[in-house]
């Protein structure tokens, strides 16, 4: 369940509440008894690995993934490389 953030707009007390999806906002501060207003801050979704390329959602020859995902990288490393040489010789 995902939690939300709030802000009294008539006091400035800041709490954050888990709630469903399905829930209502909340509206009332438990503080004062004032107007609620959601806080929208940055998202907390972070990508950690060597990245993600075109060909890791097409089917694979036959091979494990495992071995698949290696030869990805070097294929694709081999064609950063190939690249960055081809505009230097012209």
């Amino acid at each position: 369940m995902p939690t939300y953030a709030y802000a009294c707009t008539t006091c400035g007390h800041q709490f954050d509440a888990v709630q469903s999806f399905s829930d209502d906002a909340l509206t009332v501060c438990p503080e004062c008894g004032g107007a609620l207003r959601k806080q929208y801050g940055s998202i907390g979704v972070t990508f950690n690995g060597s990245g993600f390329y075109r060909t890791d959602s097409r089917a694979g020859s036959g091979t494990s993934t495992t071995g698949s995902a290696s030869s990805k990288a070097g294929s694709t490393t081999g064609a950063k490389t190939t690249a960055a040489s081809t505009p230097a010789s012209s």
